[in-house]
C-alpha cells in the first residue's frame, strides 16, 4: 500500500474477526483448513535467501530514473518495485535505468484499485481498474517482472463485505488468462480496506481461484494493529510469493507509522516464519521516501531484521 493509500485508510479503524461462511461459494472455511501453511515448524537459517527490495517512490522524484534506480543500486538493493506505467516510452525508460544499474524490477505497484475499485457496482469504475491491470501485467512483461500487487476489493457504505469478496473474484478471473499468458502473478495483497481481515480468510480467498497464477502479496506492517505477522505468514504459508517490510506504533493517543525496528513487529518471530515456510522471495520496503544516507540506513535495518545479515 502506498504512502496516499496508507495515510487515505489511517482515517479508517481496522475491523476484525468477520466470518465469510458461505461468502462466494467458499463453504471449505474450516478451522484448521491452511492453505500452503508447511507440515511441520522448522529451524529457519541464520541468513534468509531473499532479495533486498524497496519500492520505487522511495527515491528521490527530483532525480531521472537512471539516478534513481542507481542510487537504489548504491544503497545496497537488489530488486525494486516499480507503478504502473501507461506511456509505454517512460515504461521503456525505467526498463533501461534498471539495466543500466543492475538492478531488477522484481514487481508492479498496480496504481488504479484504489479510485477504480473491482468491488465497484459501477461497471465503467470496475473496466478502468480491469483496463489498469492489464497495463500492469504488460508493464510487469516488459520489465522482467514475475509480479503484479493487487488490491482486490475495497468494503464501503455503498459496497458490502459479501459484494466485495464476489465482484472482486469475478473480475479478477477475467484478468487470468492475460496472467498466464505473460507469466506473471497477480498477488493480492492484505490492507486497510475493511477486507480479508485474517490469514484463514485470506488463504480461502485465493483458494477459490483455483489458480497458480493468483497468489498472496504479504505486508508485515499492514496487520500489525488487528493481528500478528508471523501467524499470518504460518497460515498463508507458501500461497506469499512477496513481501513487504514496514513497522507500526501503537502509542496512548493513536498509532502511527514508523521506521524499521522502531515498532511492534516481532522481527526475530517473522524471521522464524518465513523460515519455517522456506519463503525465498524478495522483501521489499515500502517506507516513507529519502536521501541516499536514509536509504543506507533502511538497508541496513532490512538486513538485520529480515534477512539476517551481519
Amino acid at each position: 500500500m502506498g504512502s496516499s493509500s496508507r495515510r487515505q485508510f489511517l482515517k479508517f479503524s481496522a475491523a476484525a474477526g468477520a466470518s465469510v461462511a458461505g461468502i462466494g461459494g467458499s463453504s471449505r472455511f474450516l478451522l484448521g483448513e491452511q492453505t500452503g501453511l508447511a507440515p511441520a515448524p522448522k529451524p529457519s537459517s541464520a541468513t534468509l535467501p531473499m532479495k533486498k527490495g524497496l519500492v520505487y517512490s522511495m527515491l528521490p522524484r527530483e532525480l531521472s530514473p537512471a539516478d534513481r534506480c542507481q542510487m537504489a543500486r548504491d544503497a545496497g538493493f537488489e530488486v525494486v518495485q516499480a507503478p504502473t506505467t501507461p506511456d509505454e516510452h517512460a515504461a521503456e525508460g525505467i526498463k533501461s535505468a534498471a539495466d543500466k544499474a543492475g538492478i531488477r524490477i522484481d514487481s508492479v505497484m498496480n496504481m488504479d484499485h484504489w479510485r477504480y475499485p473491482l468491488s465497484s457496482s459501477n461497471p465503467e469504475v470496475v473496466e478502468k481498474s480491469l483496463a489498469g491491470m492489464r497495463i500492469s501485467l504488460r508493464n510487469a512483461k516488459l520489465w522482467g517482472a514475475d509480479t503484479v500487487l493487487l488490491v482486490p476489493a475495497v468494503v464501503n457504505p455503498e459496497t458490502s463485505y459479501r459484494d466485495a469478496w464476489t465482484r472482486s473474484q469475478n473480475q479478477i478471473r477475467k484478468l487470468i488468462p492475460l496472467a498466464a499468458g505473460l507469466e506473471v502473478r497477480i498477488a493480492i495483497e492484505e490492507v486497510w480496506n475493511r477486507f480479508l481481515l485474517s490469514p484463514m480468510e485470506m488463504a480461502t480467498y485465493i483458494r477459490d481461484f483455483e489458480s497458480p497464477w493468483i497468489k498472496v502479496w504479504f505486508d508485515v506492517g499492514n496487520v500489525l494493529l488487528y493481528g500478528y505477522p508471523q501467524d499470518w505468514i504460518r497460515t498463508l504459508g507458501t500461497s506469499i510469493v512477496k513481501l513487504h517490510v514496514k513497522d507500526f506504533k501503537r502509542k496512548e493517543d493513536g498509532y502511527a507509522w514508523v521506521n524499521l525496528g522502531e515498532g511492534d513487529a516481532d522481527w526475530p518471530q517473522v524471521r522464524q516464519a518465513l523460515g519455517e515456510i522456506a519463503y525465498s522471495g524478495s522483501a521489499i520496503a515500502e517506507l516513507e521516501g529519502g536521501d541516499e544516507a536514509y536509504l543506507r540506513d533502511v538497508s541496513r535495518r532490512m538486513d538485520r531484521l529480515i534477512l539476517g545479515r551481519d
